[in-house]
């Protein structure tokens, strides 16, 4: 009756040691470390960079826990362990002295960070510690917000590039030809001499894009066709903006080496980064908060240099300064944007100097030939964008057709040419942004708020645990085993899924204490019960279990209903709250009946003819029996 086969057993067994696995890599501490990485085209990340890292440290007497060379096919760095971070600021210090001969154009790059000592044969086998959220670990906190006004502008501005490169290769016979293009607010209005003309050209618009909203119209100045963005083409497209800005942000930080960190979309046009463990905060802040976006082009060279003045410039141009802050008057329209590179290095032009090398993808390539072959001898101008701004990097003569690879050149410094490699490589973002809120959490507080979380943990579970023990005896104790049992699955999915874990995490494992040991409360009166019943005690264990699972089901159900509408409608700590709570209620229905269940059965299930269980006091109406 109470028997379980050996299979379960086995599985009881198979699930406690993978618990164990799981759960052990978050017993190893975090050492601190630092991360030799270079921008640099011309310089490479070998072993020979190791053995410098290894000699700069012995000659400054700095002791270290070993120096390895880390990477992958996309970057590679040298990484150094410390026993302490007086240590590790130490040899910061030491090796950006040692490393770079000029300190204001640094040919490597040292930045601080922390490292597990989790052993290779875990991590073989993907026992990796949780992931501690930024209250825990400390360090800092960004929420940016992106300009979907410059979102809706690029968009626009590529529509009317796009209408007019569209109406003038097709036009072979001359039955779309217009009479001109121009920006009205968020529409482009493209006007024609004829309505035949606007038809055929409504007609080759409209089967290039279904994204567009195209309407006939007139006034004193004749027909002309309004191209607008449908509404929800407009809403995607800031949609796709936010996506592609966590994308490109996620790429700037792993050039930091930061480890974990959280890159988030909160509400429609914002995004949290969280880089939990970063102590080199201001260039954490440089690389995130640099918003910059590339655009190409061409110089207006109607307008008679010396002439630029605001009555000079044509509606299709505009204004801008040069590198030199000299005026240059440039086309409105945009040759190409940032998204469209697949790599920038920094390196050395022809005559020695900085400069970025760019590689453009296949869509890319083809955009800049098309752009440069009738255009050589004329100048085409790169623009950097950053928070609303344009800086004119350089307008340099084309003198021969472009393809997939060219130069950026009068960059200034190696460090200049190097920042801006790093921004393209990791891509442009297809919206600026800037940075609305800061917040900086230290090491300290959140090592304390671990200890707290911690303390509270622990002293709730043995409180649990005194209770139940001196309420129901030995049932109470094979409760606090399937309770511990319970917190072990737990810790171990957590680590297991690489959750990060916050203190609203830690409040739901306490949480999900609290749950587990009330099924098992459920259960022990049902025992109870069935005893008061005059039930054996066998059948009372039995009957308990079978019974109390229905109402432990409902319960658990009801509650993981309310932990799934938080984890979809809730974000940032709702959500991490959420996703704990949702497995604790999945662990503890396993502990609480299958495992608790297979302890008693173990103990009690043997015995073919059990007379008492030790289960508390059990009160029968008018008389008072105690089964213990």
């Amino acid at each position: 009756m109470n028997r379980y086969p050996v299979w379960k057993y086995i599985l009881i067994v198979i699930a406690l040691l993978l618990g164990a696995l799981y759960t052990a890599p978050n017993y190893f501490v975090e050492s601190p470390a630092l991360q030799v990485t270079t921008g640099s085209s011309i310089l490479k990340i070998t072993n020979s960079t190791s053995e410098q890292v290894e000699a700069a440290l012995k000659a400054a007497g700095i002791a270290h826990d070993g120096v390895s060379l880390d990477g992958n096919e996309n970057s590679t760095s040298v990484r150094a362990r410390f026993a302490t971070t007086d240590a590790q600021f130490k040899a910061k210090l030491a090796l950006e002295r040692a490393l770079n001969r000029n300190p204001a154009e640094p040919d490597y790059i040292v930045t601080v960070n922390l490292v597990k000592n989790t052993p290779h044969w875990m991590q073989a086998l993907r026992a990796l510690p949780m992931n501690l959220g930024l209250d825990l670990r400390g360090g800092v906190h960004f929420l940016m917000q992106v300009d979907v006004a410059a979102t809706t502008e690029t968009k626009i501005k590529g529509i009317q590039q796009s209408v007019r490169s569209q109406l003038v290769s097709k036009d072979n016979k001359d039955e779309a030809r217009h009479s001109g293009i121009d920006r009205v607010g968020q529409t482009i209005e493209v006007r024609f001499d004829d309505a035949a003309r606007r038809a055929k050209a409504r007609s080759i618009i409209g089967a290039e894009s279904a994204d567009l909203l195209l309407t006939d119209a007139s006034d004193a100045n004749g027909l002309k066709l309004i191209v607008a963005l449908k509404p929800e083409a407009l809403q995607r497209t800031i949609e796709e903006g936010v996506k592609q800005n966590i994308l490109t942000l996620s790429k700037r930080v792993n050039e930091l080496g930061v480890s974990e960190p959280i890159i988030q979309q909160q509400g429609r046009d914002r995004i949290v980064v969280q880089l939990p463990g970063v102590q080199d905060v201001a260039r954490a802040k440089d690389i995130i908060g640099r918003t910059a976006t590339l655009e190409m082009r061409m110089v207006d060279d109607t307008v008679v240099p010396g002439m630029e003045s605001a009555a000079n410039i044509p509606l299709t141009s505009e204004l801008f300064t040069d590198e030199r802050g000299q005026p240059i008057v440039l086309l409105k329209d945009i040759i190409l944007t940032g998204e469209y590179i697949s790599s920038a290095i920094g390196t050395m032009d022809q005559n020695n100097q900085p400069a970025v090398s760019l590689d453009l993808n296949g869509n890319g390539g083809s955009k800049m030939r098309i752009a440069t072959r009738e255009r050589i001898g004329k100048r085409m101008a790169i623009l950097l964008k950053e928070k609303g701004k344009y800086n004119v990097l350089s307008a340099p003569v084309i003198n021969s057709e472009l393809g997939s690879r060219f130069q950026i050149t009068g960059m200034g410094t190696p460090q200049k040419a190097n920042e801006l490699a790093l921004l393209l490589r990791s891509g442009a973002l297809s919206a600026p942004m800037e940075i609305i809120e800061e917040r900086v959490i230290g090491p300290q507080l959140g090592a304390e708020n671990i200890t707290k979380g911690l303390y509270s943990t622990v002293y709730g579970f043995a409180a649990i645990a005194i209770f139940m023990i001196i309420y129901y005896h030995m049932f109470g104790a094979f409760s606090v085993v399937a309770l511990a049992s319970n917190l072990l699955f737990l810790l171990a999915l957590l680590s297991w899924m690489q959750v990060t874990l916050t203190l609203p995490g830690i409040a739901a494992i306490a949480l999900a204490l609290g749950m587990a040991i009330d099924a098992n409360v459920l259960i022990n009166e049902r025992i109870r019960e069935e005893l008061r019943a005059g039930e054996s005690p066998q059948k009372a264990i039995a009957a308990g279990f079978d019974r109390a699972w229905a109402t432990i089901l409902d319960s658990n159900v009801t509650t993981l209903i309310v932990g799934i509408a938080l984890l979809v409608f809730g974000s940032g700590p709702v959500r991490g709250f959420a996703v704990v709570h949702c497995l604790g209620i999945l662990t503890s229905m396993f502990s609480s009946v299958f495992v608790s269940r297979g302890v008693v059965n173990l103990w009690y299930g043997r015995k073919k003819k059990l007379n008492k269980v030790s289960i508390g006091t059990v009160w029968t109406p008018g008389l008072s029996v105690t089964k213990s």
